[in-house]
Formats: structure tokens, sequence, C-alpha cells
């Protein structure tokens, strides 16, 4: 197929073990490739995807939704301006009340509730969030210390992975606490950033706000985004084209970090 059609880039969304298979038949071709979140929950496939990105000089890409929120990119405009710094803990709320609660297809419960072909539960498919998240506020860094714990809440819907799990990432000067969940009771993407000179609270598309020492929230409008921020799509056309740089969070390097986050708290909370 790859051969026949010659594709400039190709979105890959299979399970998460097939990223493997995807990116190794496309690299060698020289075609680009946008993954949907996360790259990886194994620190030794995202290093092969790295090597391979390297070798063929083609462009593995992840698709987080997060990335094109106007919220988002405000809250870190506002920590590097120094209005709010210096950044000292992050809070992440990822998930819903659950696939199957949420009338996901069946196709896709066949392999997002399989722990060799998605990796886990909500701990990959949530904590892939805050971990970007947390690489991209930290510009890069790994963390220090990664500590995880995971549960299975609703063991008749969920019996072989975890539906609700929290990632605690510790970094020299911050910490960054993820809440990834299949169990909250409405669909949740929202991020406090807690600074010395106060909070932000940050939650889907422009919803955003501040709150300073003794004082009431207040509502803040995000600037709009370039052109090529819009959305995954018209940023690819972008990127792939080289008329836009690699936007960092959907970057090979920082995704790279979130698939060895996700592998070391996988290692702690498997079964």
């Amino acid at each position: 197929m790859l051969d026949l059609a010659k594709p400039e880039v190709v979105s890959v969304m299979s399970s998460i073990k097939d990223h493997r298979p995807a990116v190794e038949a496309c690299a060698p071709r020289h075609i680009h490739m946008l993954l949907e979140k996360p790259l990886a929950f194994s620190r030794d496939d995202a290093h092969r995807f790295q090597s391979l990105a390297k070798e063929h000089k083609v462009l593995v890409l992840t698709n987080f939704e997060t990335s094109w929120y106007n919220s988002v990119r405000e809250a870190k405009r506002l920590v590097e301006s120094g209005s709010m710094a210096p950044l000292r803990k992050m809070v992440y709320r990822h998930g819903h009340k659950g696939p199957v609660e949420i009338g996901c297809q069946s196709e896709f419960l066949q392999w997002l509730l399989d722990p060799i072909e998605n990796g886990g539960g909500a701990i990959v498919d949530f904590g892939c969030y805050g971990a970007v998240l947390s690489t991209w506020l930290m510009d890069g860094q790994r963390p220090t210390k990664v500590v995880a714990s995971a549960a299975t809440l609703k063991p008749a819907t969920y019996p072989n992975v975890d539906d609700d799990a929290t990632i605690t990432l510790t970094y020299p000067t911050a910490t960054a606490v993820i809440q990834a969940s299949w169990a909250w009771t409405h669909d949740n993407k929202e991020m406090d950033l807690h600074t010395e000179k106060g909070s932000i609270h940050a939650s889907k598309w422009d919803e955003l706000s501040t709150r300073l020492e003794n004082a009431k929230a207040q509502s803040v409008k995000p600037a709009s985004k370039p052109e090529h921020l819009s959305d995954e799509w018209m940023y690819l056309k972008h990127v792939v084209r080289g008329q836009c740089a690699v936007d960092p969070l959907s970057s090979l390097e920082y995704n790279v970090i979130v698939a060895e986050i996700l592998d070391q708290a996988r290692s702690q909370v498997q079964k």
C-alpha cells in the first residue's frame, strides 16, 4: 500500500503496540508520521523510533488533543513571562467516565482494554497528557523520580487493566501530580499550575483563569494561536512541508521522555 500510494505522511491510529510496525514500515520509505498519543508505552520502542527517524530523516510526531488548546499555550506564556513564576507544582486531571461508559466502539475497546496492546488502562490512555505537558513546561527536563499507583475501581468492566492511576514526577525545582482516570463523573482535561506569584487553571480550549494570593480567580482570554497550530491537520500540512518548526508538544524528543515516564510508571503498577 505504501509503495503504491507513496504518501507524504501517514496518520497512525492503531493500538499503541502497533505503532512500532507502522514506524518500521514508513521510516525506511521516507514517509513522515503523526501517531495518535502516546508515542509508545515502552522505552525500547520509543528509542527505536528515535533511531529510525534519525537514520531516515523523517518526522515521527505525536498528537494530543491538549496541544491545540489556547488555554494551555497561554498558561505557558504566563509562566515564561515571569508574571506567574517560578513554577512549583503542576496538577493534571485527565480522563472521563470510562471508554465503555461513554460508548466507545467495540473495535477500539478490543485493544484499548488489552494490557499488551495498550500497555495498561487509564495510566497510559490519560497519564500521557500530564507527562507531555510536564516535559514541555519543564523545557525537556527528565524527572529525577517517578512514582506511580493504580487501581481497578470497576473490575467487572475493566478486569484486565487499571481504570484509575496517579503518577508523581519530581524535578529539581517543581513537582507534577498526574491524575489519570476512567472514573471521573465527566470528561476531564484540566491543568493547574501553582507558582510563587499565583496559580493558573487551564481547562479545555479557551477556558483559563488565574488567581493571585488572597484574591478571587479571574478569567483570562488566551491569545489566539498562529494558523499552523489551529489543529493537528493544519499543523501536519505545514510541518511536513517545512513551513513551520516542529512544535515541542508533538516532538519526538519530548515524547521519548513521555514514553520513558510511562514505562517507569507501568513497571510499578503492573498486575
